[in-house]
């Protein structure tokens, strides 16, 4: 983030401890790299970017955090119709333009090669989240939890635009105005976007985008729980400011998803039958190019013969790769499948079996 970023970072007055002081310390002297480099990219691309006009709509691939959408972006992107937004433009996107070229191939050697939460391969051009972008440009996402890993609040403060302060909105719009402006600006390419938070404001992109698409993943309920969890303490652990903090986790994300599936069944009505497709997780991951081909016809993106072509190659790999097994608590399996009723009978998903009967429940992290 830039300074005036970091600035509203620290204001917020985030969760601190010695133990991430290696990360604090961090925080000045990138916020100053950022600035400078943003400066200097506004002066040199600023007018060519803000003339810019975006001749594709986006499309959006919607769906709760691990519902699969990566899976469905990493797929998509193999399609040559499309541009998506990649690691390095996500953590620089103030200056990407102005340093992608030489900063990635100088540190291409220093980025992981898989993902801490489930081994996917990561590298500069993997595809990104924008909202990891956003959160970085304007503060108003549910990743500020990681600052705030102590206080719910932050993560549920921005999924509910209704109750978002206005400058807080407006921020985030232009911030996403202009990201999409100098996606357009670096390739005349339509964009492809993927953000689990766009699952809550469907509405706000399409009076942004009016022409955009959407493909919505939805996995089993229960799967996704599990997951979420595993990845909620894993992100905290590894960029969280203060000290890990879990408590009360599994409820938040029972809430949140609860919350998401409303929102996404109260907003598709609003979005044509023809620019919406929704995806099963469980048979994406069984046919990847038959699942895709009804995706196309389903929301009329042409191209689908060259998506096919790049993607025969990769299936031995995709059917090679093995996802994180979780451990099945009967608690919170009953748990998850009383409160998340709609989203299993919407979406056509069983009550997992377990083999225990229900334990009793003590507080903290299970």
């Amino acid at each position: 983030m830039t300074c005036s970023g970091a600035w509203r970072l620290f204001r917020s007055r985030p969760s601190l401890h010695w133990s991430r002081l290696h990360r604090i310390l961090s925080i000045p002297p990138i916020a100053v790299y950022n600035s400078v480099l943003s400066r200097m990219e506004s002066l040199v691309y600023g007018r060519a970017v803000a003339k810019t006009e975006v001749s594709h709509a986006p499309l959006f691939v919607l769906g709760y955090w691990r519902s699969g959408t990566t899976l469905l972006q990493t797929l998509l992107s193999h399609d040559p119709q499309f541009q998506h937004l990649n690691l390095y433009r996500a953590l620089f996107p103030w200056h990407f333009l102005l340093s992608e070229s030489l900063v990635t191939k100088l540190t291409a050697s220093f980025v992981p090669k898989a993902r801490p939460m489930d081994n996917v391969g990561v590298s500069w051009d993997a595809p990104q989240e924008d909202d990891v972008a956003l959160c970085i440009m304007s503060q108003v996402s549910p990743c500020m939890l990681l600052s705030h890993p102590h206080d719910p609040k932050e993560f549920w403060r921005p999924l509910d635009f209704d109750s978002l302060p206005a400058e807080d909105l407006q921020r985030w719009k232009d911030c996403l105005h202009l990201l999409v402006r100098k996606l357009t600006y670096a390739s005349s390419k339509r964009i492809m976007m993927k953000s689990p938070f766009h699952t809550y404001h469907a509405p706000t992109l399409l009076e942004m985008f009016p022409d955009a698409k959407f493909l919505y993943i939805y996995r089993n309920p229960y799967d996704v729980f599990r997951s979420s969890v595993h990845l909620r303490h894993r992100m905290i652990a590894e960029n969280t400011l203060g000290r890990d903090i879990f408590d009360g986790s599994e409820e938040e994300i029972i809430s949140t998803y609860r919350f998401a599936f409303e929102q996404y069944e109260k907003h598709r009505q609003q979005i044509p039958a023809d620019r919406i497709h929704e995806i099963c997780y469980e048979q994406l991951a069984e046919d990847p190019i038959g699942e895709l081909r009804k995706a196309y016809q389903g929301i009329g993106l042409e191209g689908f013969n060259e998506l096919e072509q790049a993607l025969l190659p990769q299936m031995e790999e995709h059917r090679r790769y093995r996802r994180n097994q979780f451990p099945d608590d009967p608690y919170w399996v009953n748990r998850v499948y009383e409160e998340l009723r709609p989203a299993f009978d919407r979406f056509g998903h069983e009550k997992p079996q377990t083999a225990e009967p229900p334990s009793v429940v003590t507080t903290g992290n299970r």
